[in-house]
């Protein structure tokens, strides 16, 4: 919906290079955004931004390193004039048993699903209230409302976000509006990182058969980044229909 409300507005996504994160930065540039795409990969986020045509920037960053957040922060700031939407969909799916072979993976969820939003937000938070009309979109899991066997420490840090993502809800307004997105098994890349091998491959069935696609998702965060300002859609649940959890 390319319409005054949104031509102009400037969107920064993290983990922008593939899945939800690129298809959102793709539909919000159609809507009229000015998005800066912030990733580790940079060849991938800078061919979408020069795909963009709208001065829509390419920023190489890493949430779970403050430094090039701020980093991140200071040229959204000289170059677009600072961010009105926040969305925080950088994230890793890492499961696997529970098990001390897995330490590592757990720290890398924690640090990039949970303390990685909650650092981008700090960062990007002035910029956000200016003007008292800002977006946070903060996107969560299926995962943050059950835990199965395999994905405990991936669920807490979803669950962790869910309940962070309410807490700011209510400090926030009405400056910024939060919403909390929760998909079920959507068609990316998520699985390709998983290190256990048994859990990878079990988990890419799953995601093989995968009926939503990323740009289901982003055509629904265009949608809430549309509503008129009095309008506040906090969470939104979704799955494929034949999801059963």
């Amino acid at each position: 919906m390319n319409d005054d409300q949104s031509a102009g507005r400037v969107a920064v996504i993290t983990g922008a290079s593939s899945g939800i994160g690129a298809a959102t930065a793709r539909a919000l540039a159609a809507d009229g955004y000015r998005v800066a795409l912030l990733a580790r990969r940079l060849a991938r986020i800078e061919a979408l931004a020069q795909s963009f045509g709208n001065g829509s920037i390419a920023i190489r960053a890493d949430v779970t390193d403050r430094d090039s957040l701020l980093a991140a922060a200071e040229r959204v700031q000289e170059e677009l004039g600072g961010a009105d939407v926040l969305v925080n969909n950088a994230g890793v799916m890492l499961l696997g048993p529970f098990s001390a072979e897995q330490h590592t993976d757990y720290r890398t969820m924690i640090e990039a699903n949970l303390l990685g939003a909650i650092t981008a937000t700090e960062v990007f938070l002035d910029q956000l209230k200016d003007g008292g009309a800002g977006d946070l979109i903060n996107i969560s899991s299926v995962a943050g409302r059950t835990a199965r066997a395999t994905n405990g420490v991936y669920a807490a840090t979803k669950w962790g976000l869910n309940g962070w993502s309410e807490s700011l809800r209510q400090e926030f307004l009405p400056d910024i509006r939060v919403t909390l997105i929760e998909p079920g098994v959507v068609d990316t890349e998520l699985p390709t990182h998983i290190t256990h091998e048994a859990t990878r491959k079990a988990a890419q069935k799953g995601y093989d058969a995968a009926t939503v696609k990323p740009e289901e998702v982003a055509e629904i965060i265009a949608f809430v980044l549309s509503r008129p300002r009095h309008l506040a859609i906090n969470e939104i649940l979704l799955r494929p229909a034949d999801q059963l959890g």
